[in-house]
């Protein structure tokens, strides 16, 4: 399995391990409904609370991601991890349900600082002809540690969500330490981050064609913020097409285990469904990566896309322990093509100097993504039913597949122009 990723770089290897003693206690989030279902918070307070969890994935890549160009991403990730880790005591020990939210809020924003500069670290670190098996390790290691937390979560919970709270926070802080003593900003990242900083505030002339205004993608007029990155026609196209895949994938942590409390199974088969998908994806994921590089990126990325689309459809048909695990099955399937491919993407089209913010952008799709999931997936699967809330994702996904995939074109230009460089 490991032969698939040889050759990468002792950073990546790094930011893999963090990420897999982060992800063993990536606990809380997942079982955050049954934690306030124990606390008596159910009905419209358990959407508050979720909402502000949603929001936090608003705010936290944003401000991660230029974090990350300006100060650097070992400062960001450590400000990330350790104030998540204080948030967590924080949304244990609240009092009532508006202290929980915002609880809530600083757990999701802070935590998800630390993706932006990871990512961008690992495109420092990487060319661009390897990244797509960066960013697939970085997700193995996302899955390893949940496959693990997965049941154990289960458990845990089982006696007592308090566990859930320590142990989630004792990994982040581990992890903290591993970016103290073993990460190390590159010299490319440090020289972009001198040369961002040199050209904030200046402006030149913009550029006259499209071909040429994508391909020098944040010169001038750089800022202090993502105007480099809104200036990027072909990011703005494929952004919002990400986000809607990445909305749907979202479901699978939001409605999975609302549908899965419906039907009157306990927690602890949540758990064995995170676990089956975990599992899956750490199987398979090697396997598939050393044979997908070798196809176009886009083709598959769609195609995996569809296949999360169909498994979360899936769902809705599911009304036991048996259902749901074909449905998961499906769309770890699916989850298995897409490594690595949006983030690896774009990186190629970020220009070197906004790496950063560039992640933060997407980071941010991802946090669209789940706020949308978060509040108006919850919204139609209570209001509307469960049915509106499966058709409505399946559409998603192949309607937002098949745009992406009128777009392969510019995106390899611009993938061919990021390999030249």
């Amino acid at each position: 399995m490991l032969s698939t990723f040889r050759g990468l770089p002792p950073t990546v290897w790094t930011l893999f391990a963090g990420t897999v003693v982060n992800r063993l206690g990536y606990m809380v989030t997942p079982f955050l409904v049954f934690f306030l279902a124990a606390r008596g918070i159910t009905g419209p307070e358990v959407s508050y609370v979720l909402g502000a969890l949603g929001a936090g994935h608003l705010l936290g890549p944003a401000l991660g991601g230029l974090m990350a160009d300006r100060i650097g991403r070992r400062p960001t990730m450590l400000i990330g991890l350790l104030g998540a880790a204080a948030a967590q005591g924080a949304l244990f020990m609240a009092p009532g349900v508006w202290t929980m939210a915002a609880a809530a809020l600083l757990i999701s924003a802070a935590g998800m600082m630390v993706s932006p500069a990871a990512y961008a670290l690992m495109a420092d670190t990487v060319d661009a002809a390897r990244r797509q098996r960066a960013y697939a390790l970085f997700g193995w290691g996302v899955n390893i540690g949940t496959a693990v937390a997965g049941v154990l979560g289960g458990f845990l919970a089982a006696h007592g969500y308090w566990l859930l709270f320590v142990v989630d926070a004792g990994s982040m802080l581990i992890y903290a330490a591993v970016v103290v003593t073993r990460l190390t900003e590159s010299p490319r990242a440090r020289t972009a981050s001198a040369s961002a900083s040199a050209m904030a505030g200046k402006s030149e002339s913009e550029s006259e064609s499209e071909t040429e205004s994508e391909t020098d993608a944040g010169r001038g007029k750089d800022g202090i913020g993502y105007g480099v990155v809104f200036r990027d026609r072909l990011a703005l196209a494929l952004l919002p097409l990400f986000g809607i895949q990445l909305f749907v994938y979202s479901l699978t942590e939001v409605a999975l285990p609302l549908a899965i409390h419906d039907s009157g199974l306990s927690p602890a088969v949540y758990g064995a469904m995170a676990a089956v998908n975990a599992i899956l994806v750490v199987v398979l994921q090697p396997f598939a990566t050393a044979r997908l590089t070798r196809l176009p990126q886009l083709p598959v990325q769609c195609a995996g896309s569809v296949l999360i689309a169909a498994g979360v459809a899936l769902t809705g048909l599911a009304d036991g322990v048996v259902g749901y695990t074909v449905s998961v099955v499906v769309w770890s399937l699916g989850e298995v093509c897409v490594a690595g491919i949006a983030a690896a993407i774009i990186a190629n089209l970020a220009p070197a100097h906004a790496r950063g913010r560039y992640q933060g952008a997407f980071s941010w799709a991802w946090g669209v993504a789940r706020f949308g999931a978060l509040t108006l997936g919850v919204t139609v699967y209570t209001g509307l039913g469960p049915a509106p809330l499966w058709w409505t994702a399946l559409a998603a996904g192949i309607l937002s597949a098949a745009a992406t995939l009128a777009l392969t074109g510019r995106i390899t230009r611009r993938t061919e122009h990021a390999l030249a460089a």
